[in-house]
């Protein structure tokens, strides 16, 4: 059997053959993978080297796979604060400065303290110093306005949006499926 099964992970395409998710990857592990395959809902389209075996069976683990239900993807995507971060690029809408995902908070652009809601329309993303040096005021009163006007997100611009950040591991047979902003590094 195989010593780390994270070494295998499976990139999953739509039946459109487009990832499910570009941010994060959609990614299976390779059991998953082999079971999916095994149950005849998914084409593999690209296999590792690497194989597994059964008692009377070997199988190569499959690198790429594509699902054979087409899955709609929601057109209103969740309101959640890494979909936030998601849509303002993971940068802070105040100073404009890109950061990683622990150092982010967001703010209530209209302060809830004065009636703002929690909502697409009034939630960006801030860095610590902004989101304090903001606290409680309206954006006229410190002349702090967002970059960006916020609003609802598109799934696809989410999607467009993650495709800025390509993931740390990218296996070589996956280059054919994925759209980078950037090129691709071995």
């Amino acid at each position: 059997m195989l010593s780390d099964s994270q070494h295998f992970p499976a990139l999953v395409l739509n039946a459109d053959f487009r990832p499910l998710s570009y941010f994060p990857l959609s990614l299976w592990s390779w059991q998953d993978a082999i079971k999916a395959v095994w149950l005849d809902r998914v084409s593999v389209l690209s296999e590792y080297d690497e194989v597994v075996h059964s008692p009377s069976q070997e199988v190569r683990l499959p690198s790429v796979i594509a699902l054979k239900d087409y899955i709609q993807t929601a057109q209103r995507p969740a309101f959640t604060r890494f979909n936030v971060f998601l849509r303002d690029n993971f940068s802070c809408q105040y100073c404009d400065t890109r950061l990683p995902t622990h150092e982010l908070t967001f703010d209530h652009v209209i302060p809830r303290s004065k009636g703002g809601r929690t909502t697409w329309e009034n939630v960006v993303t801030a860095c610590s110093p902004c989101n304090l040096l903001k606290g409680s005021y309206m954006p006229h009163e410190l002349r702090m306005y967002p970059s960006r006007t916020p609003q609802q997100p598109s799934s696809w611009l989410l999607q467009d949006n993650g495709r800025s950040f390509p993931p740390n591991y990218l296996h070589e047979s996956w280059r054919d499926y994925l759209y980078w902003d950037s090129e691709l590094e071995n």
